[in-house]
C-alpha cells in the first residue's frame, strides 16, 4: 500500500487543473494532451496520444522534444495522471499538468468524450 501511495501521490511541482481550466485553455490554444490510463478508455476529444502511465519511459519519443512544451495529462480520476507525471519531469519536462479528478470529473462536469 505504501508503494502505491508513493507511485500515485502527486508531485510537488505539478500543477492541478479543474475540468473547467483545462477547457477554457482548450479553448484558446491547441495543447498537448494524453491519457495515461490503463486500461485504454473513451478519450476527451482532442486527446493527441494514449500512452500508459508506467509505460511513458518506454514512449518518451512520442512526446515534444521541446521539454519546455506544456503537456496535459488525464486517466480516469487521477493518480495515473500523477505516476506519468513524476516520470515526465524525471525525463527534464517541466510543464506538466495533470486533470483534476480524471476524466471522471471532466464527463461530471458536462464536457464530452470522443
Amino acid at each position: 500500500m505504501l508503494l502505491a501511495a508513493c507511485l500515485f501521490a502527486k508531485p510537488d511541482k505539478l500543477t492541478m487543473l479543474t475540468p473547467q481550466e483545462l477547457h477554457q485553455i482548450m479553448q484558446k490554444k491547441d495543447v498537448f494532451l494524453v491519457d495515461v490510463h490503463v486500461p485504454e478508455q473513451h478519450h476527451i476529444k482532442g486527446t493527441d496520444l494514449f500512452v500508459p502511465f508506467h509505460k511513458i519511459n518506454k514512449n518518451l519519443d512520442k512526446f515534444p522534444k521541446d521539454k519546455r512544451t506544456p503537456i496535459y495529462l488525464y486517466c480516469k480520476s487521477g493518480p495515473m495522471g500523477n505516476a506519468a507525471a513524476k516520470t515526465l519531469f524525471e525525463s527534464g519536462y517541466k510543464k506538466i499538468y495533470n486533470l483534476q479528478g480524471g476524466k471522471d470529473a471532466w464527463l461530471e462536469t458536462g464536457y464530452g468524450a470522443k
